[in-house]
């Protein structure tokens, strides 16, 4: 055996015990005729300790070894003069007799330490290094151990697990699907599954009443922190259920795997919020809840008083930052900056500060009288010291504008701690969102979410304002998770791609497996699907879902360990029947 023990488990029990550990040089030191090597595997460190009095030819072998050169050594444990209380195995050390050097190793291009001097590029080059080090190791271990307790969880619960396949019919709506052409069959592809929305509503007419898998799913869109173009979801189904069902079944396991992982215990139920809400109260359908700083209308007392940039706008709106009034002209330019870049888009904003002493000063001071100025702060409740921020313009815009300030106001204040977690509700969603572009509806969510109930008579009259019986669950800010009771009749579920604008031909070539498997006696059936990556990365503390994935890409959707994608040989193309055009100039791409 290469090994008797981890560098991870020898402990002051062990002294007196001969030891043989591998693994990797973390790093020497060398002091007079002593040299500590610090030997690193996944286990953790052990201090091995080489004396030249003892062992001359070992100590110099030693004062040679490189950084992340693969050892073996064997030598007897002893308790450390000098113990290092940060260390799980500090009170000890292993005083060589033995040593082998299993693999040399060139220099690395970073350090392999939590605090590596490695930027992200580098780091996703070298990902098989960056794995080795500690921190991404402990986050790649929760992810091991929070799958594990979800299956054990939704077993408990009577869920199956049953995997779907990953070579599907390309649907699109929404995201773009990655294809996959068919060698077998020239012309025509597969898609790789966004979801297995559709497999799992066919496993509910086939019986199966609580389906289960952790999924590999796949899009084809722009990248940011939270997105992968592959990404793990907790995608589950049931039978016989009603939105309350579902929310309280997953409730519980979010419930449970919070406990399970950090020890927090949510005894009450999570809130509810509508869509509606959310968007009025804070521009955004996954509300950060750690904090206040709701919106407050003021159109209604804000127009007419001469000022143009208020009177010709849809909506006009602000938070109260409190205890803000002292920011400086510097700090407020940078807001009004803030607001400004590009990401957000606005094109300026108002401030107001109620000073200490009861005066008040604003930047639109010459429009407003210090009594009208009076009325905004009483109706957003600003106490003396407190600043409004507030925005104006296209009532949409401008709401998910402020919900980009209001994030920035709770970063500067130090209100949006990642040891604190506020999981919410979100509930009512629209069933169908308007496209000025082509002058249609889409549905918000995918065709097969139902309309709520009581909206159903509203489906041709007032086709946006119909509710679907949809659901998201929302962590800090970020939708972990999102879905629907399904459609089960065939009849609305056809009157539902018709106002989607399909025709029957084509929602038949689309869909046509799921609707003739509804005509034998679905269910009523709904689901939710969690997003894993991102569950992980909340209870990691993380502000990406990149470190919680072994091999990810980058925002460009490349890996740039093994350079993917990239070309394929000529002879594969013409085995596949394909014929690439010319790439596009860059300005056109």
């Amino acid at each position: 055996m290469y090994r008797d023990r981890t560098c991870g488990e020898l402990r002051l029990t062990d002294a007196g015990t001969e030891a043989k550990i591998a693994g990797w040089v973390q790093r020497t030191r060398k002091m007079g005729g002593m040299t500590f090597v610090d030997v690193r595997d996944r286990y953790g460190i052990t201090q091995v300790v080489f004396d030249q009095e003892r062992n001359p030819e070992l100590w110099e072998a030693a004062n040679n070894l490189g950084r992340e050169f693969v050892v073996q050594i064997k030598g007897r444990v002893e308790e450390r003069a000098s113990k290092n209380a940060k260390n799980p195995t500090g009170d000890i050390e292993i005083f060589a007799d033995e040593l082998k050097v299993l693999n040399r190793s060139k220099v690395p291009p970073f350090t392999i330490e939590e605090n590596t001097d490695g930027g992200d590029d580098l780091r996703m080059k070298y990902r098989y290094l960056d794995l080795r080090r500690p921190n991404v190791r402990r986050n790649l271990e929760l992810r091991h151990k929070m799958a594990f307790e979800i299956r054990r969880y939704l077993d408990s619960e009577g869920f199956l697990e049953i995997e779907t396949p990953i070579l599907v019919k390309s649907t699109p709506e929404g995201a773009r699907d990655f294809v996959v052409p068919s060698r077998m069959n020239p012309g025509e592809f597969y898609a790789l599954p966004q979801s297995p929305q559709l497999f799992k509503q066919l496993l509910m007419v086939s019986g199966y009443d609580r389906y289960f898998q952790i999924a590999k799913c796949f899009r084809d869109e722009d990248l940011r922190a939270d997105r992968q173009p592959e990404f793990t979801q907790i995608d589950c189904e049931m039978s016989f259920v009603e939105q309350e069902d579902v929310i309280r079944m997953f409730e519980g396991l979010v419930k449970h795997i919070f406990k399970y992982v950090k020890g927090i215990d949510f005894t009450e139920p999570f809130p509810r919020m509508t869509w509606k809400d959310a968007m009025e109260k804070y521009g955004s359908d996954k509300p950060d809840i750690r904090f206040g700083m709701p919106f407050v209308e003021l159109t209604d007392i804000a127009k007419g008083k001469g000022f143009g940039v208020v009177d010709d706008a849809d909506l006009t709106v602000g938070i109260c930052a409190p205890g803000c009034a002292s920011y400086t002209r510097k700090q407020l330019d940078e807001l009004t900056n803030f607001v400004k870049r590009p990401q957000v888009g606005a094109k300026g904003l108002i401030w107001v500060k109620f000073e200490p002493d009861g005066s008040i000063k604003s930047s639109v001071g010459k429009f407003y009288t210090e009594d009208e100025l009076r009325a905004w702060g009483e109706r957003m409740d600003a106490k003396p010291g407190d600043l409004l921020l507030i925005m104006t313009g296209e009532a949409m815009k401008t709401r998910k504008q402020l919900c980009e300030l209001r994030l920035e106001m709770g970063n500067r204040l130090g209100l949006r701690d990642k040891n604190v977690f506020a999981p919410l509700w979100v509930i009512d969603f629209p069933l169908f969102e308007w496209d000025e572009e082509t002058q249609r509806f889409y549905a918000m969510h995918h065709p097969f979410t139902s309309p709520n109930p009581e909206d159903i008579p509203m489906l041709r009259t007032d086709t946006g304002n119909v509710r679907a019986t949809a659901y998201d669950i929302v962590v800090n800010g970020t939708e972990l998770g999102g879905g629907s009771i399904r459609i089960h009749d065939a009849e609305l579920q056809d009157e539902m791609f018709e106002l989607l604008g399909f025709t029957p031909e084509r929602a038949h070539e689309q869909f046509g497996f799921l609707m003739n498997a509804f005509q034998y006696g679905a269910p009523p059936h709904g689901g939710l699907a969690l997003g894993f990556d991102r569950f992980v990365s909340i209870l990691a503390g993380l502000d990406t879902i990149r470190d919680v994935i072994a091999f990810p890409k980058n925002n460009s959707g490349r890996d740039v360990m093994n350079e993917s994608p990239s070309p394929i040989d000529t002879a594969q193309l013409d085995e596949l029947q394909l014929e690439l055009k010319p790439l596009k100039a860059d300005k056109d791409k």
